[in-house]
């Protein structure tokens, strides 16, 4: 099988596509057949070395869909060759034309999902279903502020909080961006670049703040996001690269709180959950992945570049 593959940390450069051997499932687990892999930041940082630093050589990513190939012994009777299936999580990595995962790792793909949606879903939406469920016990009613909205979380937070009855506030630095917001269900939608958006959102909250504020890009928002809260308001850091200022008395006037969190600190019970979650929103259809560029599996390095890239909007995903 093809399968791109890294022998030293560096560049986007250093991915490689290659020949490997054919993967076969041992007890409990499953072989799917790659249709979609979903390329998230978190991938360039380990790529690069910044983060979770990896055993070499190894494959590159953690989401994709596609369909069952082959059963290991023990698998529940869930699953059947052939499914349609995504996944969040690989033993193998999912750069490649098939995935070895456990069976805790794979999840059923509605029908009228594409494959590369299904690869569009799990670090996105269950970074957004985490941060807004399990860290900021955001509740219907509130109001959530989606700092850096036209990314994969972004989106996914936008389409997430509107379905579960809150009133959602998406940011984006391009109109075409802000256009996809406002289209996933987002109420209000701002520039962030603009110098006067902190005063509008105060406006549309009557002055009493927002509830709940994701955060993608903390040591240039975080500040900010600070004055926008409401009483006993919660920022849940998603997204930083750098240091940052802020003034503790934001947070002190308004018995605040700021939380950070990594989807790699589920655990097993919360993994379920959100995976609960995200399958019925799936099948509803009240969750909706947007994807925005397919390339080809050579691509990845490009693929890597343009994922961090400013501006970006909706998912990119890689095709075997």
């Amino acid at each position: 099988m093809k399968a791109i593959r890294v022998h030293q940390l560096g560049e986007p450069e250093v991915m490689r596509l290659e020949d490997v051997p054919d993967l076969k499932p041992g007890a409990g687990q499953i072989v799917v057949r790659v249709c979609a892999a979903g390329v998230n930041p978190v991938d360039t940082y380990i790529r690069s070395g910044m983060l979770h630093q990896r055993e070499l050589p190894y494959t590159p990513g953690s989401d994709a869909a596609g369909t069952i190939e082959t059963l290991g012994e023990g698998v529940g009777k869930k699953f059947k060759t052939g499914d349609h299936v995504y996944i969040a999580g690989t033993l193998s990595g999912a750069y490649a034309e098939l995935a070895l995962c456990e069976e805790s790792q794979v999840y059923p793909l509605p029908q009228h999902v594409s494959f590369a949606q299904g690869a569009a879903v799990g670090v996105p939406y269950a970074t957004a279903y985490r941060a807004l469920f399990h860290r900021a016990r955001a509740q219907a009613g509130e109001t959530v502020l989606v700092h850096g909205a036209t990314g994969g979380v972004g989106i996914a937070a936008v389409q997430i909080a509107r379905a579960a009855g809150m009133i959602v506030i998406g940011t984006g630095g391009t109109e075409e961006g802000r256009d996809t917001v406002r289209e996933q269900g987002a109420h209000h939608v701002f520039d962030h670049h603009a110098a006067d958006y902190t005063k509008r959102i105060a406006e549309i909250t009557n002055n009493e703040g927002v509830n709940v504020v994701l955060e993608m890009l903390a040591n240039v928002n975080l500040g900010n996001d600070l004055s926008l809260l409401s009483r006993k308001g919660r920022v849940v850091v998603i997204g930083n690269r750098g240091r940052v200022e802020i003034d503790p008395r934001d947070l002190m006037s308004r018995d605040a709180s700021v939380h950070g969190m990594s989807l790699f600190n589920a655990d097993e019970s919360e993994l379920s959950s959100i995976h609960a979650g995200i399958v019925a929103g799936l099948e509803n259809r009240t969750l909706r992945p947007v994807v925005n560029q397919e390339m080809p599996l050579a691509d990845a390095p490009r693929a890597h570049r343009a994922v961090l890239e400013a501006g970006a909007h909706g998912k990119i995903v890689l095709i075997p």
